[in-house]
């Protein structure tokens, strides 16, 4: 497995297998099963999500050792503040069923960040996370952070896909040695991603599917991905796109893409933000 090396010397797989929106215990246990048979190392989980117990007993049960298995898991909104993001550790820990965590991150940027940032700051110096970093952080809000706290993010996971590229945010990220992250990287189906004629075409040049195409694009730009599905096959085709590359005239067709612009998460819309608040 090709990984990152993040800004703390920590290596972080540039694939890995997402499990939002997969509540129920079993079809989560066999999606994560599958997935560690298929090859994956890195598995990305939150404790809004509901899952992480069902992530926990496939980790056991695969009989992997620990340090070969990278865990990323998240405090949600209402888990934000020094002393709450503390406790939202331990519970965290205790459904995943594991001594430490590799990677702990915030899930939004809403709530008493900085609170929860220092409380993370002090779970890494105790050595109980191995690294720490935050989602959904447009570049204001990591600047702002940024110039605030001790220990700069390892990682900032977001919307990039091939209709949202974050080219600006990428930018602001490589300046501070933070690793972007890539949640929904098939923009979750939308725009008819999946038989797009650009990246079907593509695809056709190597024998590969529009969806291996988008992974292998997050790849060449240094984009460590987190793909989620519940079917088997998909989930062995998406890991395999580490046996080709795209050439530049591809990858600038997809950059041509871009609308600039989110598809999934608008952060800046007051009722998003109101509906973020109402998740438990």
């Amino acid at each position: 497995m090709e990984c990152k090396i993040l800004n703390n010397g920590v290596r972080m797989p540039l694939l890995g297998f997402g499990v939002f929106q997969i509540p129920d215990a079993e079809e989560c246990e066999q999606a994560v099963f599958e997935a560690l048979q298929a090859g994956y190392r890195m598995i990305d989980t939150a404790s809004v999500y509901g899952n992480e117990e069902a992530v926990g007993k496939v980790i056991v049960r695969s009989g992997l050792p620990r340090e070969e298995v990278f865990v990323t898991t998240k405090a949600w909104i209402s888990e934000m503040g020094y002393e709450q993001t503390l406790s939202a550790f331990e519970r965290s820990l205790v459904r995943l069923g594991l001594d430490y965590i590799d990677l702990y991150l915030i899930h939004m940027p809403f709530g008493d960040c900085y609170g929860a940032w220092r409380a993370m700051e002090d779970l890494y110096n105790s050595g109980r996370v191995r690294a720490i970093g935050v989602c959904n952080f447009e570049p204001d809000r990591l600047l702002d952070l940024c110039h605030n706290v001790r220990i700069v993010p390892a990682v900032n996971q977001i919307e990039m896909h091939p209709f949202t590229q974050q080219t600006e945010a990428m930018k602001i990220m490589s300046s501070l040695h933070i690793q972007p992250e890539a949640w929904a990287p098939f923009a979750e189906g939308k725009n008819g991603l999946f038989t797009d004629k650009r990246l079907v075409g593509i695809g056709q040049k190597y024998g590969k599917t529009a969806a291996q195409v988008v992974l292998r694009w997050h790849f060449q730009r240094g984009v460590v991905s987190i793909p989620k599905s519940v079917r088997k096959e998909r989930i062995i085709e998406n890991f395999a796109v580490f046996d080709f590359s795209l050439s530049q005239e591809d990858m600038e067709l997809i950059a041509r893409m871009d609308t600039g612009a989110s598809t999934i998460l608008d952060l800046h819309d007051p009722k998003e933000v109101e509906r973020l608040y109402g998740i438990s």
